[in-house]
């Protein structure tokens, strides 16, 4: 899941390719300040994080994960890898589908306890409450659309080492987790809004036209 604010790194061209981004030239390297140097350095590495996860609408997108039966290093190493993805695409969750891998795993930013992993994870308990709000997406670039989500639920699982985990979410937390759940279930933010948004995203989504 995209932070909220990440449609609006997208006004301009999202087909750009990375050498795009050197359009600043040498020549205005002595006037930037550092501030704007490190926001520079912030966008390629998240646009190189960005290359690497899923964009719809690849088909891995929309395949169900399967559970994981085996907790070994290459777990660990896939979770550890999902965690420092995510950081570097400025994201709050992403699931394994989204790098192409039909595991039930998916890794989330936590609010206040910070990053987790969650294997195998299942939601026992919901609110009765719902609230809709807007979500972005890591595999759909530049789009935010509302979503009704419940406001608290009860999330169990593994993690990557086969330990028990249960976390009871509201809020933010609860949003993230179903949005990941859903990536799980091959379900998109895109399958969740209501039919005007998604025709607004799909005509945003759909490829444009290379000019020559």
């Amino acid at each position: 899941m995209a932070h909220e604010h990440d449609h609006h790194d997208h006004d301009h061209d999202d087909h750009d390719h990375d050498h795009d981004d050197h359009d600043h030239g040498d020549d205005h390297d002595h006037d930037e300040s550092p501030e704007a140097r490190a926001e520079f350095e912030r966008d390629l590495i998240r646009r190189h994080a960005l290359a690497q996860v899923r964009q719809y609408p690849d088909v891995a997108l929309r395949m169900k994960a399967k559970e994981v039966t085996e907790f070994d290093d290459d777990l660990v190493e896939l979770a550890e890898r999902m965690e420092h993805l995510m950081a570097d695409a400025q994201g709050v969750g992403l699931a394994a589908t989204q790098v192409g891998l039909l595991q039930r795993v998916f890794v989330f930013e936590h609010d206040e306890e910070g990053t987790k992993t969650v294997v195998n994870p299942s939601i026992v308990d919901r609110s009765g409450e719902t609230e809709t709000d807007s979500e972005g997406c890591l595999s759909l670039e530049g789009i935010l659309v509302p979503v009704e989500r419940n406001v608290k639920v009860t999330l169990e699982g593994l993690d990557a080492s086969g330990g028990e985990v249960k976390l009871t979410l509201e809020g933010m937390n609860a949003r993230v987790v179903q949005h990941e759940l859903d990536h799980l279930d091959g379900i998109l933010i895109l399958d969740r809004t209501d039919d005007e948004h998604r025709k607004e995203a799909l005509g945003l989504l759909r490829p444009q036209p290379a000019l020559r």
